[in-house]
């Protein structure tokens, strides 16, 4: 097997790994108020985050960046939180059809975040490449599988909230409050994790 699809497979399944669930929960939240129909917003939204953290993880797994482990976990938590209150701040009020898709408010936060969420990626990834200082290729290919795996795991929540919504009728509005309220008991749950270790 090549480097490439070795290490694109790394990306791919390390955004399943229950150890980085912070990342689901993340995706979760980001996804709470848009339904399927929208899902070029949602693919703008995804890719946004994606260059935000592919930044970070190249420029953090290249030596470039030096950062404290210990902050980023506080920060993930607490982007999931402002994105879980963006949310429910915005609950029930539909996108119209003449607003952008790619230059918007939500996607430039997605790629904020992602700048943050990034160097959470590059400790797992700088584990795996051990002494490879400059790994132009595994960077390419864990960054190209880390998008895959979020737009499989984005697509399965945006059927989910088709089936909520469509074949059990709940409100729109429910269904943004309650996802985002369950994504921000567990970014609580992870921030407070992180005081009391």
């Amino acid at each position: 097997m090549s480097v490439f699809s070795t290490y694109l497979q790394l990306g791919f399944f390390h955004i399943f790994n229950l150890q980085a669930y912070d990342h689901l929960v993340f995706l979760l939240a980001l996804c709470a108020p848009y339904v399927l129909s929208d899902w070029r917003r949602v693919v703008a939204l995804v890719t946004s985050f994606t260059v935000g953290h592919s930044i970070t993880l190249a420029l953090a797994t290249l030596g470039f960046v030096q950062y404290s482990t210990t902050l980023i976990e506080v920060l993930i938590p607490v982007t999931i939180l402002l994105t879980c209150v963006v949310n429910t701040s915005r609950a029930g009020r539909d996108f119209k059809r003449n607003q952008p898709i790619v230059l918007t408010l939500p996607n430039a936060l997605a790629a904020i975040f992602g700048l943050i969420h990034g160097l959470g990626f590059s400790s797992y990834l700088r584990e795996l490449l051990g002494q490879n200082s400059r790994p132009v290729v595994e960077l390419l290919a864990f960054n190209v599988g880390v998008e895959l795996g979020q737009l499989l795991i984005v697509a399965l929540i945006l059927v989910l909230g088709f089936i909520v919504l469509r074949v059990f009728r709940a409100a729109r509005r429910d269904w943004v409050l309650v996802v985002s309220g369950a994504a921000a008991g567990i970014a609580v749950i992870l921030l407070l994790g992180n005081f009391t270790r």
